[in-house]
């Protein structure tokens, strides 16, 4: 095997570690690869050339790179004299990354944090005869989460804003050590 064929099984190596662990995060194994390869050639390349690169359809780049573009970590350009279509990645990671977390997780932690509020309230004022007690320690426990949920948004917002996070609030949930 030459250097050209070496270069390019190390590419595709690195392309799906990428791939895989975009997968464990709940997106597209191949808006992995996709990506990973524009990003480590860093050349724009065609929607062909990805095809040719990476052994896939063009139905499939075509929903990869779509996907990619609505997360901001591709773009179209066009070279000047050029009517084909090239697309370049985002090369700024934590860019990347601090969007995803802005718009998947926070909102996640959002809607969570909004479902306990509102089954704590609830709770509290369910007339149960004789159930008191035992539903005033899952509004005990529903608080807990309330609290670890606004902690974690707030880790979150600290992370995506100012790129360092305070991890000292989160301490007090840890367990005591006996």
């Amino acid at each position: 095997m030459g250097p050209k064929e070496q270069e390019r099984e190390l590419l595709h190596e690195v392309a799906d570690a990428v791939g895989a662990l975009m997968e464990f995060w709940g997106f597209k194994r191949l808006m992995g690869r996709v990506w990973t390869l524009l990003y480590l050639r860093g050349d724009a390349l065609s929607a062909a050339e990805l095809c040719e690169q990476l052994s896939i359809s063009s139905g499939a780049a075509s929903m990869a790179l779509a996907e990619l573009e609505h997360w901001a970590v591709v773009r179209r350009i066009r070279r000047p004299g050029d009517r084909r279509e090239d697309f370049e990645a985002e090369t700024d990671i934590w860019k990347m990354i601090s969007r995803v977390m802005r718009e998947r997780e926070l909102t996640q932690i959002e809607r969570t944090l909004e479902v306990f509020e509102r089954a704590r309230e609830k709770l509290r004022t369910l007339p149960l005869p004789g159930e008191r007690t035992r539903l005033d320690d899952i509004v005990e426990r529903l608080g807990k989460l309330v609290d670890l949920a606004r902690v974690g948004r707030g880790l979150l917002v600290a992370l995506v804003q100012q790129g360092r996070v305070d991890l000292g609030p989160l301490m007090r949930f840890a367990r005591p050590r006996r």
